[in-house]
Formats: C-alpha cells, sequence, structure tokens
C-alpha cells in the first residue's frame, strides 16, 4: 500500500513538473516575442518567411535539397525571406540585383562567413581562406596565395607538372577501353595528382596511386557530406559541447589522417635545400613561418590549413564539374559533336591537346560555363555573415546571420536567361561578356563576387578545360544500354551527381604514340 501511494505521488510529481516546464518553456519564448517586437518598434522588419514552431523554428519542414528547398520558397516569400532554424536567422537572396548589393555595394559589412563546427573542426579553428575572418591576417594569407601560386609566371613554369599528370590519366584510361569506368572518380585521381605537383612537386607514389587516391577521395568525400550536414549543435550553441551527431569527432579522425600527410610532406621539405628558382609553393610558405613577420604571422596550422583548402579546392571542385560537363555532353551528342569538330580543327587528330590550345577552345570553353550555370558545385556559395546589423531591399538583416545566395536560382532566372533549363552553350558564344568569372554579372556567379570571390578561378579553370579537352579528344565515351543519364543531384557543401557517371572510353587517335 505505502509504495502504491509512493508511486502515485512520484506520477503526480512528474506530470507537474512536465507542465511547470511546458508552461515556463511558453513563458520564456513569448516573452522574448514580446521583447523582441517592443525592440524592434520604429525599425525595419524582419524578411517575410515560413512560420516555424516555438524552439525549433523551421527546422522540422526543410527539406534535404536545400538550394531547390530554398528555390520553392522563393514563389511564395520573394527575393528575399527568412528561415528560422533552433536559434539561428538564415537570410536568402535568390535575385541578382539584391546579390549585387551583399556583394558589392555593401560588400564590407557582409565579407564575413559564419563556420559550422564542423568547419572549424576541420580547418584548425578556422585558420584557412574560406573560414577565415575578413581583416589583415585573411588578407595577407590570401595575398600569399595568389602571389605565389595563381600568378603567371608560377603557370608557367608547372606546366610539365601538369601536363604530365594528364598523359598519365590518358594511359591508364587507354589500359581500360572498352570496360566502363567511373569518370569522376579517374579524374579526382588527375585533379589530386596535378595540385599535389603543383604544391609540393611530387604525386602519390606510383605503385599505390590507385589505392592511395581513392582512399584519400574517400577522407575528402567524408569531409564534404560532413561539413553539408545539418547539425543540431550549429542551431542551438549551447548544445555544441555534446557533439550529440558526432560530427565534430568524425570530421577530426578524417582531417587526422590528411595530418599524417601533411606532416610527412613537410618534414621532408624542411630538410630539403633548394634553389630560390626552385622552389615550390610549400618551401615558400615554410620560409615565411620561418621569417616570423610580426605583420604577417605565419604558423604550421595556417599553413596546412591553406593545403588542406587548396586540396578540396583543386580536387573535389574540378573533378564535380568535369563529371556534369561529360553528363551533359553524352545527353546531348550534338553538341559533343560540335566539341569533336573544334577540337579536330585546333588539335587535329595526329597531335594531343597541350594547355596551350586551351585559348582556342571557345566552343568547349562555352560547355564549362553552360555546365557551371546549371550545375554550380556550390549553389548556395559559402554563407556570409553581416559585421554589423544592417537593411536590404527595407528589411533588417541581424548582425552574425547567416546570408546564402542561391546562385542556383538566379542562374536559371527564367526571366535573364532564355531557355533556361535547356543545355545552351551557344549563349555564350553569343554573348560572352555574360559568361564572366570575375563575378562582374550578377547573373553569373559559379566563384561567387566581391572581396571573397573564390581566390583559385585561374587554377580551377585550367584543371577543368585541360582535362575535358584531353578526355574528348583521346576517346569516344557511351554509357552502357538502358542507363538513364539523369540530372538528379545530391545536395551537400558541394552539390554532385546522385548516381555517378560511369562511362565506356574507346580510343579515337590514330597512332598508339598518343597514348603514351
Amino acid at each position: 500500500m505505502m509504495l502504491e501511494s509512493w508511486s502515485r505521488w512520484m506520477e503526480e510529481e512528474h506530470t507537474k513538473i512536465m507542465i511547470n516546464i511546458f508552461f515556463a518553456t511558453a513563458a520564456v519564448f513569448v516573452g522574448c516575442k514580446w521583447l523582441v517586437k517592443i525592440a524592434m518598434r520604429g525599425k525595419p522588419p524582419l524578411p517575410p518567411g515560413p512560420r516555424g514552431l516555438p524552439l525549433v523554428g523551421n527546422l522540422l519542414f526543410v527539406e534535404p535539397d536545400l538550394h531547390i528547398y530554398f528555390s520553392k520558397l522563393s514563389k511564395r516569400f520573394g527575393p528575399i525571406f527568412k528561415i528560422q532554424m533552433g536559434t539561428k536567422i538564415y537570410i536568402v537572396i535568390n535575385s541578382a540585383p539584391l546579390a549585387r548589393q551583399i556583394l558589392k555595394e555593401d560588400d564590407a559589412i557582409f565579407a564575413n562567413h559564419d563556420p559550422p563546427l564542423a568547419a572549424l573542426a576541420e580547418t584548425y579553428g578556422g585558420r584557412n581562406l574560406v573560414w577565415r575572418p575578413y581583416g589583415p591576417e585573411w588578407r595577407n594569407l590570401r595575398k600569399v596565395f595568389v602571389r605565389e601560386m595563381m600568378s603567371k609566371t608560377f603557370f608557367d613554369a608547372s606546366n610539365g607538372l601538369r601536363r604530365r599528370e594528364v598523359r598519365e590519366m590518358v594511359k591508364e584510361i587507354y589500359a581500360k577501353v572498352g570496360s566502363p569506368i567511373k569518370v569522376g572518380d579517374q579524374v579526382f585521381l588527375t585533379s589530386l595528382n596535378v595540385v599535389m605537383n603543383m604544391l609540393w612537386g611530387a604525386s602519390l607514389d606510383t605503385d599505390k596511386k590507385i589505392s592511395v587516391g581513392l582512399e584519400f577521395r574517400q577522407v575528402i568525400d567524408g569531409i564534404v557530406d560532413l561539413l553539408g550536414t545539418p547539425n543540431i549543435s550549429d542551431f542551438f550553441p549551447i548544445l555544441a559541447p555534446l557533439d550529440l551527431q558526432g560530427i565534430v569527432s568524425k570530421i577530426l579522425k578524417l582531417r587526422s589522417w590528411l595530418d599524417r600527410i601533411f606532416e610527412s610532406v613537410i618534414a621532408i621539405k624542411q630538410t630539403t635545400k633548394t634553389n630560390n628558382e626552385d622552389k615550390d609553393f610549400l618551401q615558400i610558405l615554410l620560409e615565411l613561418m620561418e621569417h616570423e613577420d610580426e605583420k604577417m604571422p605565419f604558423s604550421m596550422t595556417d599553413i596546412k590549413a591553406l593545403l588542406l583548402d587548396i586540396i578540396i579546392g583543386g580536387t573535389d571542385t574540378s573533378s564535380t564539374t568535369v563529371e556534369w560537363a561529360m553528363t551533359e555532353l553524352l545527353r546531348n551528342p550534338d553538341i559533343m559533336k560540335k566539341v569533336r569538330k573544334e577540337l579536330e580543327r585546333t588539335v587535329g587528330n595526329q597531335k594531343i591537346v597541350e594547355e596551350f590550345h586551351i585559348n582556342e577552345l571557345h566552343y568547349l570553353q562555352s560547355v564549362v560555363k553552360e555546365t557551371m550555370r546549371l550545375h554550380p558545385v556550390l549553389p548556395l556559395l559559402v554563407p556570409h555573415s553581416p559585421s554589423v546589423s544592417t537593411t536590404i531591399a527595407g528589411y533588417a538583416i541581424p548582425r552574425g546571420s547567416n546570408v546564402f545566395i542561391n546562385i542556383w536560382l538566379i542562374m536559371r532566372d527564367c526571366k535573364t536567361w532564355k531557355n533556361s533549363l535547356d543545355f545552351q552553350p551557344e549563349r555564350f558564344l553569343e554573348h560572352p561578356e555574360i559568361g564572366d568569372f570575375r563575378g562582374n554579372n550578377f547573373n553569373y556567379l559559379p566563384f561567387g563576387s566581391g572581396r571573397r570571390i573564390c581566390p583559385g578561378i585561374n587554377l580551377g579553370e585550367k584543371i577543368i578545360m585541360y582535362v575535358l579537352a584531353t578526355l574528348l579528344h583521346s576517346f569516344d565515351w557511351k554509357v552502357e544500354e538502358d542507363t538513364n543519364l539523369d540530372l538528379s543531384e545530391r545536395y551537400g557543401i558541394i552539390t554532385k551527381k546522385k548516381d555517378p557517371l560511369v562511362a565506356i572510353p574507346s580510343a579515337r587517335l590514330s597512332t598508339f604514340e598518343q597514348y603514351c
């Protein structure tokens, strides 16, 4: 009897506690809303947006393909709207004029990014170019990267390295003629070796090249997937120490794999003497660290963060773009024929593609630009974050909020782009100015714009064009019967094909020597 009474009392007390918690939470929520309403009197309102639930906001209603979901919402709420996810406010920009205001007119205000916890873990606390706060350190780091690795002098000097790796790719594919291959994996491996050669003058060990290269891709794919995974700790920062989904611990484990590679290469470079004219990019960075310039402090962590930036930016984004381009060409045989004719006219079937041919391949350049228009690898760019509260289009944009630029929608806007959903490279031939990679046309922003525009445009463009031209010049490509070449996407920080492209190469050049 006594135990029964005790149990009943406990149930009653538990119910009372739960009721009290509910009412206390509701009171806090209503009170906060009331205080915000009072504080906002006479000030611009927040942008419109979908109604959410108390505490969680719109978290329960967000669809996986975020760029497509935001595009649907723009039809209801217009070119600018807000969405609340937990304690975070996200502002979504869906028009070129508003993108121009943020990325050009108010660029200084929106020059920061708000890194998610996964990005902070991946980049040693946001020490890289992508997530580092805008300021003197970021400017100095960017200056070093552009001056030392993106200069014409460096590109000319490293031409032989890129040529060697692209010829190695041709040899490997030639050995697989008649067999299906994953195009993205092959291009990733080539891009990785090109980038590593440019960074520290060596590629993967030949004996373990394929296995290590694929493991490299798995690690980078894992990092990219985790960066694009919604993290409850980002929406409710108070929960961050708990790492409830294990995202931070998983990304640290993947980063440690890359750490071991970076540290082994750095150790070798620190004991190697090289003439000034023969120094690679990593040796230049190590010298900067040793000089300990007070105006530009440079640590080992900074070096590793920058290496990681360049490897991910120069491999995963490039291989993804080439894979999308190959898919579109296989879906559009008439366009493929035009590319072939241009290659035959410019290069010929008795020679191989060289980098100097790229500037003459105007139609292929248009194919790449159209691929980036329909399939941008960063459909929402990297979210910007205003350093002060400001106003856009009459709406308040709070300091510290996240601002997405929905370039996926902007570059498919039927008001700007005729037959906007069709793959038509000719549009860039007829009007070359619309395909400006430098962010001056706010209807076309595959690399972003303003202060935080991608600094590796030259590298990305060169790798994509050289590899794609070589694949199309050296081989004919087809897919197996009954293969559906659909364009389904898998959203993430880098948006890829949902189903990897598998294609079968056949040799098309006249002599065996062209495949050596």
